[in-house]
């Protein structure tokens, strides 16, 4: 088997597990109101018709609330402010850009932020554009190849897939992100601050809660998660990464400017700061992730997936 077919493999494999978050999730109520129905009208319902019930509430439930949740997201970011020659002018190059690779010139919705980043989602709702200030400040072929790498996601309908599963991974990641802080709590207070304290009056001899017992939660609310959080990790790993490299392949050949633009870009975006600014539910959908270390652990993946673009994008090997 040839590298284009393991390639492809394994983006179906992803693909198939990031599908499978919001039919995991949909059973908590489907499964027992299946129950409750049997019970009730005295049917038997098959497992059959349950998992199958359950796949079409789960997936079309993620793909009706994922446009929603991106286009109320996108409306409490903070606005570019720009006038109207500037917006002009990067509506038109976002223009050019989508003709050349062959899509609808996507609405472009720019924010004020430090991160250099532009994401694009898809749905039903239409196709958005979110860009940051800071990455329209870059050099014109730096900028241009970003936008260019977002466009591509627009054409393989990779962004429509990832929008329409947002929810559920958004579920998992503030489940599991939850888990672990709860794992790693402890006192923010040592043995002779408490001293201290009891002696003024106003520390309590114990911890209401002791931190064993945090982590005892913390241990739980992973194991109810398990069956989603590992589905949710390979589709990170083998869909959303694959992707991203996808994109960077179909860039690339658009011409040597193209790839230096989007080798400085992606070196640009990983080590300027403001990461903090660019919101978490759009790294997905962006042309370079920005999760921070913890959230980076909770998906199973690092800024090594950065690093590794920027080498082949480097190096000029084929992608």
């Amino acid at each position: 088997m040839n590298s284009g077919a393991i390639d492809r493999a394994s983006t179906a494999v992803g693909a198939l597990a990031l599908a499978t978050v919001p039919v995991v999730l949909a059973t908590i109520p489907v499964v027992p109101l299946a129950w409750l129905l049997g019970v009730a009208v005295g049917l038997d319902v098959g497992g059959g018709v349950v998992g199958l019930a359950t796949a079409l509430v789960g997936l079309a439930t993620s793909a009706a609330l994922g446009p929603v949740l991106v286009d109320r997201r996108i409306a409490r970011l903070p606005a570019a402010d720009l006038d109207d020659r500037p917006a002009a002018f990067i509506e038109s190059r976002v223009d050019a850009v989508a003709e050349s690779v062959g899509v609808d010139p996507p609405p472009v919705t720019a924010v004020r932020a430090e991160a250099a980043n532009v994401a694009v989602a898809d749905g039903y709702r239409g196709s958005r554009l979110v860009v940051s200030t800071r990455l329209l400040s870059l050099p014109a072929a730096d900028r241009d190849a970003a936008l260019r790498h977002a466009v591509v996601r627009l054409r393989t309908r990779e962004a429509a897939f990832t929008t329409a599963l947002l929810p559920g991974l958004v579920v998992v990641e503030w489940v599991t992100l939850l888990a672990t802080l709860l794992v790693g709590r402890r006192s923010d207070r040592s043995p002779a601050d408490r001293r201290v304290n009891r002696i003024h009056g106003y520390e309590p001899d114990r911890e209401r809660i002791p931190a064993p017992a945090y982590a005892a939660a913390g241990l739980l609310v992973w194991i109810v998660a398990l069956p989603a959080w590992i589905p949710a990790v390979v589709g990170d790993r083998l869909f959303v990464a694959d992707r991203r490299r996808a994109a960077d392949a179909a860039v690339a050949r658009a011409g040597e400017t193209e790839r230096d633009g989007l080798a400085n870009a992606v070196a640009f975006a990983g080590e300027a700061a403001g990461a903090a600014d660019w919101p978490p539910l759009f790294d997905r959908l962006s042309f370079v992730s920005m999760a921070d270390d913890e959230t980076g652990r909770v998906r199973g993946t690092s800024r090594q997936e950065a690093r590794v673009r920027l080498a082949r994008l480097r190096s000029k090997r084929a992608l």
